[in-house]
């Protein structure tokens, strides 16, 4: 039995036995290719259980359902004809097929990643978020919940956020599956909302191997995050005191996570991500004076740019757009987006980076933006290039 035939085998077994996590085709045959990489899910459509397919392009997601038996052959085709890497995870293990152009197959198998299965629900988009009513304690010490799991009306909006906020690491990990042990770093964790929240989704809910560390400059904040972590059992979870730059981590960063660090903070936050060759970085920039105070509009936009409010929405963007062309020179790929629509909070853009070849325009097109408006530096460009 070739190594194609054999990872297909395997996952026509993990159907059957009910063992099937996910699966995942990635790195295109073509740099040019439509499709950046897909995934599946099994999910029960009409009482019938189907592999649900979301086929990723460059600016949009598409999903596809498949009965099982025709949703392996459509794996198989997409494998052959559009992607060179497939991963099976199953509660048995993780399988890992390499391909060649010639046609030639690798397939490694490893130690398992996952000790449940993930609910077999055709609307996951809406059914994977945190409920409150079930059982989490911490939603009621943070005040977002009463004891009996109704949200508070205050509570709201930050449960809201906290549900997108799940959801887009949630679809960045079923592209970027995580080593086991994997460590998440937090900075800026505040309170302690999101992380609570992302470490009971990804422990409890996913049932992954994580560990998570938030940075909090407020050592009060960190003594009551600590002490509520230890009566939630939530072993993996530890805060820590101390600002972004100083900040050293024990054993290296898998995911950097930086929401609504203030100015340059969010700077400091990405370059220890960049060092630490982070496979995924998340963050929601907020405030951008540092470029805002250097900025020299050209002549053609000072009749818009001499309005205040105007001018601070053109240093966000400026500034944001370059951090997006130095992870891509440092060799991520990039997405800025919203992060929770404008009426529920005032800074919603986010930027994701995951591990990616470099893009080579990037430098080029950093140093025609700094001309153009008369940039002597981005804070990111000194932390990742001190010389220059």
């Amino acid at each position: 039995m070739d190594a194609l035939q054999e990872f297909f085998v395997t996952l026509d077994n993990s159907l059957n036995d009910e063992s099937f996590v996910k699966l995942t085709l990635s790195k295109p045959r073509s740099r040019s290719a439509e499709w950046r990489n897909a995934y599946a899910r099994r999910v029960l459509i009409k009482e019938e259980p189907q592999l649900s397919f979301t086929l990723r392009y460059t600016t949009r997601d598409e999903t596809r359902n498949f009965p099982l038996p025709e949703a392996q052959a459509q794996a198989r085709e997409w494998l052959e004809s559009h992607f060179l890497t497939a991963d099976l995870f199953t509660l048995a293990g993780h399988w890992t097929l390499q391909l060649n152009k010639k046609g030639r197959a690798r397939l490694q198998a490893l130690p398992a990643e996952h000790q449940q299965v993930p609910e077999a629900t055709h609307d996951q988009a809406k059914q994977h978020l945190l409920d409150a009513k079930k059982a989490r304690p911490y939603l009621t010490a943070l005040g977002i919940a009463t004891s009996t799991g109704e949200v508070r009306k205050k509570g709201t909006r930050k449960l809201r956020q906290i549900n997108k906020y799940i959801e887009i690491i949630q679809h960045l990990l079923e592209a970027h599956p995580l080593r086991p042990g994997a460590h998440i770093v937090d900075m800026g964790s505040g309170k302690g909302y999101l992380t609570f929240a992302l470490y009971d989704y990804l422990v409890n809910e996913r049932g992954l191997d994580v560990q998570i560390t938030g940075v909090e400059l407020r050592q009060e904040l960190v003594d009551q995050t600590n002490q509520l972590a230890r009566e939630q059992g939530f072993t993996g979870l530890h805060f820590t005191a101390g600002d972004i730059h100083d900040f050293q981590p024990a054993g290296g960063i898998d995911v950097l996570i930086a929401l609504h660090a203030c100015d340059t903070a969010t700077d400091e936050a990405l370059a220890k991500g960049i060092r630490a060759k982070a496979e995924i970085i998340v963050v929601a920039p907020c405030c951008h004076k540092q470029v805002r105070k250097a900025m020299q509009p050209p002549a053609i936009q000072a009749a818009i740019l001499r309005h205040g409010s105007l001018l601070e929405r053109q240093a966000e963007l400026l500034t944001d757009g370059i951090r997006s062309l130095l992870l891509e020179e440092q060799g991520y790929q990039t997405k800025v987006f919203e992060f929770v629509s404008t009426e529920h909070t005032p800074k919603n853009l986010m930027i994701t980076a995951t591990r990616h070849r470099a893009n080579p325009q990037a430098s080029e097109q950093i140093e025609a933006l700094k001309q153009q408006y008369g940039i002597d530096y981005h804070h990111l460009e000194r932390l990742l290039h001190p010389s220059s």
